[in-house]
């Protein structure tokens, strides 16, 4: 900003412009180079290159903010555009079988839960175990030590045989080598059909088995007839 434009700022006139900002617009400084005019001495007035290079600064201040503004709008457009499209796909996506990312279980009415992993060789033992929100052990199931993918239903029993109460619970994998030492799985893994989508101030929610997951959870679309992906 030039010296002039600066001196109308340090000076005890007061000029209009708009409180609390951290940076002048547009206005701001069309009004501080009219009030520059006005206070010019009539004996010494502005020199009209000055007077030009203000104006050019002006005009280019003019055009930036007007491109910036364009810039939001066109931003804004295509984040409606693009959520616009996300949900219409979504939608085409109920009936799907889904692997889901994560060892977070969701027990609300259903009958079973289908959990999945990968072995990255025949294991001896496979154990997978079942945690209630408080971190008690409530099941332990016995599973498949093939190589590759394996899958398995929890009834939502207990080791008692009693029904778990709806709630949140997690499971892990333990597997051990043939040689005695401990295997780490290569994933783990919900299976599950897509009953339904929810638009919350959160994103998109997809209701799977009852639960509510981000979509971003999805590791893979199986198919649309819900056979656990075999």
């Amino acid at each position: 900003m030039s010296d002039g434009i600066a001196s109308i700022l340090n000076s005890n006139n007061t000029v209009n412009v708009s409180k609390n900002k951290s940076e002048l617009g547009k206005d701001d400084f069309l009004k501080l180079m009219i009030e520059q005019l006005k206070h010019q001495d009539p004996m010494d007035p502005m020199d009209s290159s000055q007077y030009s290079a203000q104006l050019a600064q002006f005009s280019s201040l003019e055009q930036l903010t007007n491109l910036n503004d364009y810039m939001k709008q066109s931003v804004d457009a295509n984040y409606f555009l693009t959520q616009s499209i996300n949900n219409t796909l979504y939608a085409n996506l109920i009936g799907k079988e889904v692997k889901v990312g994560g060892s977070e279980l969701t027990v609300n009415g259903q009958s079973e839960i289908k959990i999945g992993y990968e072995l990255p060789e025949h294991a001896k033992t496979v154990e997978i175990k079942i945690y209630n929100e408080f971190g008690r052990l409530v099941k332990t199931l016995n599973a498949d030590n093939s190589k590759g993918e394996n899958k398995l239903s929890w009834d939502l029993s207990d080791n008692s045989g009693i029904k778990v109460a709806n709630g949140n619970y997690s499971f892990a994998i333990e597997a051990t080598a043939l040689n005695g030492d401990k295997m780490v799985p290569a994933s783990a893994y919900k299976l599950g059909k897509i009953d339904g989508v929810k638009y919350t101030e959160s994103g998109t929610m997809l209701v799977i088995n009852g639960a509510l997951y981000q979509s971003d959870s999805i590791l893979e679309i199986l198919n649309a007839q819900g056979d656990g992906g075999k």
